[in-house]
């Protein structure tokens, strides 16, 4: 499963809800000043991990700068866009629903153009055209640049297709629209892609292999989004640690294991540092770790700034290491629990959260019950959690047979669920009393009379608003708590 997402950021985020995604993502955006209106409108709704998300804003960059206005509207498009993720079959389902809503803007305007986007696109292809026959453009992650073409060939009559990966694209030089932006907090793309091959993942198979993005445009967008306000930036990749870049090119296509710690290499924990230094007032979050590159010099970058906030996603999967060997995660279960212990060691205070699979392919219930055990021995804040869908075309799929019946995957499932329940009503209730950070970041959703926000872990407040704004840093007494929300008041 994209560790990244299951980031959620730190997360793959889970696809949102119909209702949730038009809401998130459904903005009218200004083209730039310079660049003449063409007259057309799209609409653009995503789906899955923070990375769809952070591709939808250079998808509404391009747009703009060929003079689309977007809108809030899909009745209205010209084009509907709907940008995709394959990380479970339950998310696929979810968009061959929405797109089964877009056939009523064929009727009203059937000029219109529908377009399926990301990671869903590469892995389906031409299926996607055969079997929805309202899709006019299927475009992979690597091929956004063509989309001006590729909407003048869906313009003519012809169905516009381009899945193709690249070994090079970051979109380095594109800088995003933030859809949806609260002008508080932003994504910043650092890698695309993924060379880990987990056996169960789909991500390789449709975002291709790895690619680490230039230090400097990362640091030149992070500049830009300080300059413009924003108080919070989440650094995203499907391993984050794996970052490398050199200005040689021999060096740069070399595994950074070979290159570990040397001055010829511009590492994670470089990188994390520049960030760091653009602004002591600039919050830095990152997703997602992979714990096999999970070293120390990264956790004590962490230590050293106030600013790069005290919580990491460290997705483990499973607690058992035939599991974990099946899954090729490539470390077991004691290397997993030497970086937990690495982490509390040298970021006392920080808070880790995790992704756990249950009913992978072959697991018999003492397995099941070693991840429980792990659990307990971790006691996570958070977790992301699932229970195994086999994805066409990975290695799990080809090799082993998915063969623990669904009754039993999701009583794993609920186990783990409920221990996780546990764990962070635990964590929570020991906040009660402490005065935190919070960052504002929105008007709680169940009041008005109410803000939200996350303190420089990941914990999310809900205190009364008094004379509070979002972008604004505000002590609060924590004095209540449920498993997933710490409730408090402004004290300064």
């Amino acid at each position: 499963m994209a560790d990244l997402y299951n980031n959620k950021v730190p997360f793959e985020l889970k696809t949102k809800s119909m209702d949730e995604s038009i809401q998130g993502n459904a903005m009218t955006l200004k083209r730039p000043e310079n660049v003449p209106s063409n007259g057309k409108k799209y609409y653009i709704e995503s789906y899955g991990c923070a990375m769809n998300f952070a591709d939808s804003e250079v998808v509404a960059s391009i747009l703009g700068a060929e003079g689309f206005d977007s809108t809030r509207d899909y009745n209205e498009a010209d084009i509907v866009f709907v940008n995709t993720c394959s990380i479970r079959d339950k998310a696929e389902q979810t968009v061959r629903n929405r797109l089964l809503h877009f056939r009523a803007v064929k009727k009203r305007n059937p000029g219109a153009l529908i377009g399926v986007l990301g990671c869903m696109a590469e892995r389906l292809k031409d299926k996607l055209m055969e079997e929805e026959k309202l899709v006019d453009l299927v475009i992979g992650p690597d091929a956004y640049r063509s989309l001006p073409s590729l909407i003048q060939e869906a313009e003519s009559g012809q169905k516009a297709i381009n899945v193709l990966l690249s070994r090079d694209e970051t979109y380095a030089d594109i800088n995003p629209v933030r859809l949806a932006s609260n002008g508080i907090n932003a994504f910043v793309s650092i890698t695309r892609g993924c060379d880990n091959m987990c056996s169960f993942c789909v991500v390789p198979h449709t975002r291709g292999r790895e690619r680490s993005r230039h230090p400097e445009s990362i640091l030149a967008e992070v500049k830009d989004l300080y300059s413009r306000g924003y108080k919070e930036v989440t650094l995203l990749g499907q391993n984050v640690d794996s970052y490398r870049w050199s200005d040689d090119e021999k060096i740069r296509g070399k595994k950074l294991i070979e290159l570990r710690d040397t001055d010829q290499v511009f590492n994670f924990a470089n990188l994390l540092e520049a960030v760091a230094q653009v602004g002591k007032d600039l919050r830095v979050r990152f997703s997602t770790s992979h714990p096999k590159d999970m070293h120390d010099n990264v956790l004590h970058v962490i230590a050293k700034y106030p600013n790069i906030c005290n919580s990491i996603h460290l997705p483990v999967q499973h607690g058992n290491s035939e599991m974990l060997a099946k899954m090729n995660r490539t470390y077991d279960r004691e290397w997993y629990l030497e970086r937990i212990a690495a982490i509390r060691r040298i970021i006392p205070d920080c808070c880790i959260s995790s992704d756990i699979i249950a009913g992978f392919c072959g697991e018999t219930e003492e397995q099941h019950q070693e991840t429980l055990s792990l659990m307990r021995e971790v006691k996570f804040h958070m977790n992301y959690m699932y229970h195994y869908s086999e994805r066409p075309g990975t290695l799990a799929a080809k090799r082993y047979e998915d063969d623990i019946p669904l009754n039993i995957k999701k009583r794993r499932l609920q186990e783990i669920i409920d221990l996780q329940r546990t764990h962070s009503l635990e964590w929570n209730k020991k906040q009660i009393g402490k005065t935190l950070e919070v960052l504002v970041e929105k008007t709680s959703k169940k009041s008005d009379e109410d803000l939200c926000g996350r303190d420089h872990r990941f914990n999310m407040v809900v205190f009364p608003k008094m004379d509070a704004k979002p972008g604004d840093y505000v002590k609060v007494k924590i004095t209540d708590c449920s498993s997933s929300v710490l409730l408090g008041e402004i004290v300064a």
